[in-house]
């Protein structure tokens, strides 16, 4: 007989965490099945640098980050992990419109400046800015592979149990619920199922047994692969932009021009501590799904990134001294997927700017799995398609 489960959270990584962080700790019967390991190297939510900020165009993703901060300030508390530490954020570029951002940061009461482009480079010096600039303070890094940990770890001291090297293959309705078929031929019972599946969702979607107007209203979802690569500090003579000041001098930053969106960030463990993790937005190949990665950095993409140094970060030293790939998943309009139909759930917080919400997130999936339908509406376009016809 196969193991079962009330609840099944398929994926370990930040919203999969959560979700089954937030189903355990209401006493629910929870078990996660990790393809691999949580926050696999592999998937997208590896590492120890992702941005937190507040600064968005659209007030509602500002106010979310003001929800999902105070739980992730009672996880750090409930773990004893630092999981997000405070560098401030810099927004600037001609398509980034740093105005309006600081008058959204404005109505939500956030602690921000606007600078002008000279005055932002007599701050930090290290940065070329070419228009004004939007800094806000309470901006910083999220390191994710201590928070999944930290969720797990959460998750199974309410009574969680987590099954890692288990790659779901497919999603059975039986009388009772659903089984769940793994690629090694391993079978799960479960009543419930979330599937946070993150670059791998797009190939698993028509083995899920979903309804096909449920499938048809989804968002169509893209999987990238992107490169990140690491740049050393230049050494200031324990100035502004050394390796000394780096926790000071070195925000977060987001620059946006009509050619080209990169942002950047103190690297943390995953760089040595020694250099600046610098990205081109959505600058990588496209993906049929996470199981057709390589692991390939694109020879193109690493030169347009390192022009972009060379031009725009002058502490830096435009040579990168490491380099990675990374999973995104996308929508077209970058809003999130918190869908259920049938007592399957399907969770894609995702387009590259997830990981900041990923408490609030699993509490959403948590809500959604349970019955209760207090999920922003905008993440349910499928439910919406079906119950417009």
């Amino acid at each position: 007989m196969p193991d079962s489960s009330d609840y099944v959270v398929v994926g370990a990584g930040l919203a999969g965490a959560a979700t089954a962080w937030q189903l355990a700790a209401r006493g629910h019967q929870v078990t996660i099945l990790e393809r691999n390991v949580p926050a696999s190297h592999d998937a997208s939510s590896h590492g120890s640098a992702r941005i937190f900020r507040y600064a968005y165009p659209d007030p509602f993703y500002t106010r979310a980050v003001q929800e999902a901060k105070a739980l992730w300030d009672g996880l750090a508390v409930d773990s004893g992990s630092q999981l997000i530490t405070h560098s401030g954020a810099a927004d600037f570029g001609s398509e980034r419109n740093p105005r309006l951002l600081a008058g959204v940061l404005a109505q939500a009461g956030i602690e921000h400046e606007l600078l002008s482009a000279e005055e932002a480079m007599g701050r930090w010096p290290q940065i070329a800015f070419d228009t004004e600039v939007l800094w806000h303070p309470a901006a910083g890094v999220i390191d994710a592979e201590t928070a999944v940990n930290a969720m797990v770890e959460q998750a199974v001291r309410h009574g969680a149990r987590l099954l890692t090297g288990w790659p779901l293959q497919g999603l059975d309705r039986t009388a009772a619920g659903y089984q769940l078929r793994s690629a090694t031929g391993k079978t799960f019972d479960a009543g419930n199922v979330v599937i946070s599946a993150g670059g791998w969702l797009p190939g698993l979607l028509g083995e899920l047994s979903l309804p096909s107007g449920f499938l048809a209203g989804l968002p169509q979802i893209t999987v990238r692969q992107e490169q990140a690569f690491h740049f050393r500090y230049r050494d200031h003579d324990g100035g502004p932009g050394s390796v000394a000041d780096v926790g000071t001098s070195w925000p977060t930053f987001i620059h946006k021009r009509a050619d080209i969106q990169v942002y950047g960030l103190p690297g943390g463990r995953d760089a040595g501590f020694a250099g600046q993790k610098v990205a081109e937005y959505n600058g990588g190949r496209l993906l049929p799904s996470a199981a057709e990665q390589t692991g390939e950095v694109d020879p193109a993409n690493r030169g347009r990134v390192v022009d972009y140094v060379r031009r725009f970060l002058p502490g830096l030293v435009p040579e990168p001294y490491a380099e990675t790939t990374c999973l995104f998943t996308n929508t077209p309009n970058e809003d999130f997927i918190v869908d259920r139909v049938n007592n399957v759930t399907i969770l894609s917080p995702c387009s590259g700017h997830g990981a900041k919400f990923a408490p609030l997130v699993g509490q959403w999936a948590a809500d959604l799995a349970t019955g209760d339908a207090n999920v922003p509406l905008r993440f349910r376009t499928a439910t919406a398609a079906v119950s417009s016809r």
